[in-house]
Formats: C-alpha cells, structure tokens, sequence
C-alpha cells in the first residue's frame, strides 16, 4: 500500500513522523530516502516524540548509528550515508538492530537494499522548488501481507 502526503512547513513534516512513531512497534524497520536537505531527521524527530523520546535527536552522520532509549520503545537511528562498504554494516552488528526490540529508522537505506528485509517500511522524501521551499511530498509504502 501506497500513501503520498504534502508537507507545506518543517513542524508539519515533524508531525507526520510523530503519528508514524505513535504507532510504530517493536522489531518495525523504517526507510527514509531523500535528497540532502529534504527533512529525514526533522521526520526523525518526529517519529522520536511519537516514542515519548525526551533526548535531542540529531542525525548520526559521522557516529553511524544513534541509540535512544528512553522511550517507549527503544529507537536505533542509522545515517548510512557514509557507508562505504556493505561490510561495514556487519561490523556494527546490524542484525542485533534490525531483528531486536526496538525501532530501526535508517536514513538514506537505499544504500544498503540488499540488508533490509522486505517487511520495512520505506519513505521517500521529496522537494519540489515550485510548490516553495519547504514543501515536501512524502510517499510512504507499506509492505504488502
């Protein structure tokens, strides 16, 4: 199933990832896929606050990855961008994100397809300079079953 939402304004594009994270459950996986500057993390921040995360999510570009547990689920935030080998993944012990309790949100997941499992949740996160610059469109596909 697909969804496409508009966003006109960065706190709208927050709350869209607050009601995905409001319902988001243990061992779900979320793709965030988008240009640089489309609003990944402020969606991130988003689907934290809808985790009841008190802590300041920031994006993980340079750590990798960024645990928050003080919600009610844990949130495991992945920036792959820096990725420069497939293998890499293996060393951070991806699985144990992936296939654990917690959330797994990973920005820019198209870099790693072949790791994620058919079950994530995928976002793509588009901007469309003649709609004004803080317009998104967002397409959220849901796997099928």
């Amino acid at each position: 199933m697909t969804r496409i939402y508009e966003t006109f304004s960065p706190e709208e594009t927050r709350a869209l990832g607050k009601s995905l994270g409001l319902k988001a459950s243990p061992g779900d996986i979320v793709c965030l896929n988008g240009d640089l500057g489309t609003g990944k993390t402020v969606l991130t921040k988003g689907f934290a606050e809808g985790l009841d995360i008190q802590d300041d999510v920031v994006s993980p570009t340079f750590t990798i990855i960024r645990e928050y547990t003080d919600g009610r689920l844990p949130l495991y935030h992945f920036d792959v961008y820096r990725i420069g080998d497939i293998d890499e993944m293996d060393e951070l012990g991806y699985e144990e994100y992936f296939f654990g309790e917690g959330v797994t949100l990973i920005e820019w997941s198209n870099l790693i397809a072949e790791l994620i499992p058919n079950r994530a949740l995928r976002i793509l996160i588009e901007k469309d300079p003649a709609k004004g610059d803080d317009y998104r469109k967002i397409t959220i596909r849901q796997p099928e079953g």
